[in-house]
């Protein structure tokens, strides 16, 4: 594997794109790569730093601002590398540090920055300080750093309280003592290889401010912060009181998530993070009960940007849709933040699948739907994302219309939570299937060794050399969307949009000369014509005061 950046730098012009353009997040398209799917370097079947590193022109030619990687750093894999056993670590199977380095400088001489993720909430089971703590034992320090708790019953037989884990079953898991004995429990709220860190603890401060300076020394431009919404937890960890927990996230405050605690957290790291030169950012993943709790984490001194999970999860309907902006906007307009939008991530159903079923089916779904219903209500929702106020982010695949695979045979599955039963439904795998480059090879030019999880025959026609050029395609309507979007001043940043009287089931919006309307409904509309078509996600029909606009499609116009 490569130890040395090999691509010649860009010209000046593009390097100075990342070092001076000012609050460049504020406007910013961030595309999520997801390594282990994305491109291999060496043959074994597993995305790399390499890969990624190869395929960086391919994303500045996209038109995207900044590149957001999943995590790389040392782990067991329990759960796709969110279980980090060193965080100052390239996992071998990624690559080295040195391979870290490389992209990072090849990004930004491309224009692109870097963001990495971080993961604060808990360490894996094979972290030093956890194998510490179970080594030496009940009433050692080391296990301060966690929840360690005596269990409940006559024999502390039962866990310490009544919290379920996200990936099913019980929250706690018994340990066996040094001396063989049946012992304490210690909290983890995912996966029992992800113990929970209790940062309560200011040593688990000190070690997260160090390896935040760590990576902002080798370059980086920001961090993802997993489960922004957990790492404090209610003190006296209270019992819930009910089961099926689950069902109760993204309605109610938990006493394990979007505890008020964490905001002094993020103020500490805002201190460093300015510190630095060239406008490093947060972003939170933070599922909260409501957009105004979300953001309370983009107050002025603390995060940047935290994700849009109630657009994330509205249905294709344009009454749902402008309760869901007006609320975004209000919320974010007094921290002074701006708005995020998000369609499609590596932990739910690729929006080309869930626009193809039923509203309320949820985020993970098992069902093919209607696929070319699916791809024009994804396409006309992405040309919608992309004319709001404020930052997108794009999920790799999504600019070629992947679909879900719903079919992967239960023998190849890997998400772990798939063997957890009672937790989520596990098929957070059918979005994580590596992505096609080439309409042929043993894995359509992910690779030369095939690819970890199997990719669905066909899927060469939806790979970047099938759609290049390609008139109409979907990689061609986001390279045309994302530089129309560059281009155009009354695009981008800003808080606001002025909606615009449309029939039932379209949405209509202005934003100076720029108007957007998309049509959620299944049967053409007749509209104004608001000036110049700049690009519609499908064929319209045009009068000289009228514009016919298809079933699930939606039309920028320009009136200059």
């Amino acid at each position: 594997m490569s130890q040395q950046p090999s691509a010649a730098p860009a010209p000046t012009s593009a390097v100075a794109t990342v070092s001076e353009r000012h609050d460049w997040w504020r406007d910013a398209v961030i595309y999520q790569v997801y390594p282990r799917s994305f491109a291999d370097s060496n043959g074994d079947g597993m995305g790399d730093l390499e890969g990624v590193r190869t395929r960086l022109p391919y994303l500045r030619d996209l038109g995207v601002d900044a590149v957001w990687l999943s995590p790389f750093y040392a782990s067991p894999q329990a759960d796709a590398g969110y279980d980090v056993a060193d965080y100052r670590a390239v996992d071998p199977m990624f690559g080295t540090l040195l391979d870290a380095d490389a992209l990072i400088r090849d990004a930004h001489a491309l224009g692109l920055r870097i963001i990495v993720d971080l993961v604060p909430n808990h360490s894996s089971d094979q972290y030093e300080w956890f194998k510490r703590a179970l080594a030496e034992g009940p009433g050692s320090p080391s296990r301060d750093r966690y929840h360690f708790r005596p269990g409940k019953g006559k024999n502390g037989e039962l866990p310490p309280n009544d919290w379920e884990s996200i990936f099913g079953g019980p929250a706690w898991t018994r340990v066996t003592e040094p001396d063989g004995t049946p012992g304490e429990w210690y909290l983890h709220l995912f996966a029992p290889e992800q113990p929970d860190f209790n940062w309560e603890h200011p040593a688990v401060g000190d070690e997260f401010r160090s390896i935040l300076r760590f990576w902002l020394d080798m370059g980086v431009d920001g961090f993802r912060i997993d489960v922004a919404h957990g790492m404090v937890k209610a003190e006296g960890l209270p019992d819930l009181g009910s089961h099926e927990q689950l069902k109760l996230l993204g309605n109610d405050v938990m006493p394990f998530f979007d505890q008020d605690g964490v905001h002094a957290i993020y103020r500490q790291w805002r201190r460093i993070l300015d510190e630095y030169s060239g406008e490093r950012i947060f972003v939170a993943e933070a599922w909260t009960p409501t957009v105004e709790r979300t953001a309370n984490y983009v107050r002025p001194d603390e995060l940047h940007q935290a994700f849009n999970f109630q657009y994330l999860g509205t249905h294709w309907d344009a009454g749902e849709l402008r309760t869901v902006i007006d609320r975004t906007l209000d919320a974010m307009r007094p921290v002074g933040a701006p708005a995020t939008w998000v369609l499609s991530n590596h932990d739910v159903t690729r929006h080309a699948t869930r626009f193809a079923n039923p509203a309320g089916l949820g985020t993970q779904i098992r069902l093919a739907g209607d696929r070319a219903l699916g791809l024009r209500r994804a396409r006309a929702a992405t040309l919608l994302m992309l004319a709001l106020p404020g930052s997108a982010y794009v999920y790799q695949g999504e600019e070629l219309g992947l679909p879900d695979v719903v079919d992967l045979p239960d023998e190849v599955r890997q998400d772990p939570a798939y063997f957890r039963g009672a937790g989520q439904d596990g098929f957070r795998d059918g979005c994580r299937v590596p992505i096609p480059w080439t309409r042929e090879g043993s894995s359509y030019g992910f690779g030369d060794g095939g690819s970890w999880l199997p990719q669905p025959a066909g899927w060469g026609e939806l790979s970047v050399e099938a759609q290049t050029g390609e008139p109409g395609s979907t990689l061609e309507l986001y390279r045309e969307a994302l530089a129309v979007r560059r281009s155009t001043a009354d695009l981008g940043a800003g808080d606001a949009v002025e909606w615009l009287r449309a029939p039932e089931g379209v949405v209509a919006f202005r934003r100076g000369d720029f108007v957007c309307v998309a049509n959620t409904t299944g049967e053409s509309v007749a509209l104004p014509a608001y000036g110049r078509v700049l690009l519609a996600s499908g064929e319209i029909t045009e009068t000289a005061d009228e514009a016919k606009v298809p079933a699930d499609t939606t039309v920028w116009w320009t009136r200059v």
